[in-house]
């Protein structure tokens, strides 16, 4: 509180020039990249801010910036899948923390209807934020081409379906992931060998399946359409899956699951039809999210390195964000085992 009893006057740009005992023009650029600053006059700012205790005003920022300072981390999925599938907290978190190196916050917007989708995509565009990092594209969603169209900054978990390389897109690659645990559950000695895919209009459903029938094929083993269903990544599909699987082939020795929390699915109608794991039947997953550690035997999966996807995410629109032209990235994964398989 000041002498008059008011509240303390926040400390400005001038206060940080005045300790540092420097001009506010060199303030300005060390607040704005450290361009054009000796590293002694840049240490002395740095250690003024801290002394002040100064933050700066954003708002200020972008009227001269025309800049927002701040992301958007766009999910097309319903509310309750944020809440039910850990991938999307995952990489939420991770985002969050590669931006909040750059001092840049994160907004999280969820978009499952298509008013929704209208309502943000109109808010996107009128530059309420500087860039967007997609999250679950699915073919025929207009979203990702309208801000494309619309010239905002872009970079999608996944490549999205039909846009090809206009979209900067980091992924992991599903479908060598899926080779790797189809020749882990044939290794085993299984010859029936079903799947439970993703979306079918995604991605990584797309992805997934394809690594599935190409190792089936490489082994000589015929591809029978009994044996596989689609399910939508959550785990109630999952377990219809299991159970439309189970009577659709009986003789099934072996299941791909495009995801953990589907994989819970199946072990629960497995275990509701007195299948074991994994002496009658074994169980691969994909995500190696927390939800391969919460079943019971514990879920053989492929490990996607959500870090990883999470930081080049970041690093790929800022990069846009400074001019550079779109760029696709894609990450190995990695096979886990564990007691299911």
């Amino acid at each position: 509180m000041n002498a008059a009893g008011g509240r303390r006057r926040p400390p400005t740009i001038h206060d940080v020039a005045r300790e540092a005992g420097v001009s506010r023009g060199t303030v300005s650029r060390v607040l704005n990249g450290g361009h054009y600053v000796s590293p002694a006059a840049q240490e002395a700012v740095n250690a003024a801010i801290r002394r002040t205790g100064y933050v700066v005003n954003r708002h200020a920022r972008s009227l001269i910036t025309g800049r927002s300072d701040s992301i958007g981390f766009l999910l097309t999925e319903p509310q309750e899948r944020f809440f039910e599938d850990p991938n999307f907290n995952v990489l939420l978190r991770g985002c969050t923390q590669a931006l909040a190196a750059h001092d840049i916050p994160l907004l999280l917007m969820l978009a499952g209807t298509e008013d929704e989708r209208r309502r943000i995509t109109r808010y996107i565009t009128a530059g309420h934020v500087d860039g967007v990092l997609l999250v679950s594209s699915h073919s025929g969603d207009p979203v990702a081409e309208q801000l494309r169209g619309a010239g905002v900054p872009l970079v999608a978990c996944g490549k999205p379906i039909g846009l090809g390389s206009k979209v900067s897109y980091v992924a992991a690659d599903d479908r060598d992931g899926a080779r790797d645990m189809v020749r882990h559950l044939l290794s085993l000695g299984r010859q029936r060998v079903g799947m439970v895919t993703g979306p079918l209009d995604t991605p990584g459903g797309v992805e997934r399946l394809a690594g599935y029938r190409e190792v089936l094929a490489d082994a000589g083993l015929d591809f029978d359409e009994r044996l596989v269903v689609s399910g939508d990544y959550s785990r109630a599909s999952g377990e219809a899956g299991g159970e439309r699987l189970l009577e659709r082939a009986p003789d099934m020795d072996a299941v791909f699951v495009a995801s953990d929390l589907m994989a819970q699915g199946v072990l629960a109608a497995l275990r509701r039809a007195g299948r074991r794991v994994p002496e009658d039947v074994a169980v691969g997953g994909f995500d190696d999210s927390p939800a391969a550690l919460a079943t019971s035997p514990g879920l053989t999966t492929i490990r996607q390195p959500w870090d990883r996807i999470s930081t080049e995410m970041v690093r790929v629109l800022l990069a846009q964000i400074g001019g550079e032209d779109p760029a696709a990235v894609i990450l190995p994964t990695e096979l886990v085992k564990r007691e299911s398989t």
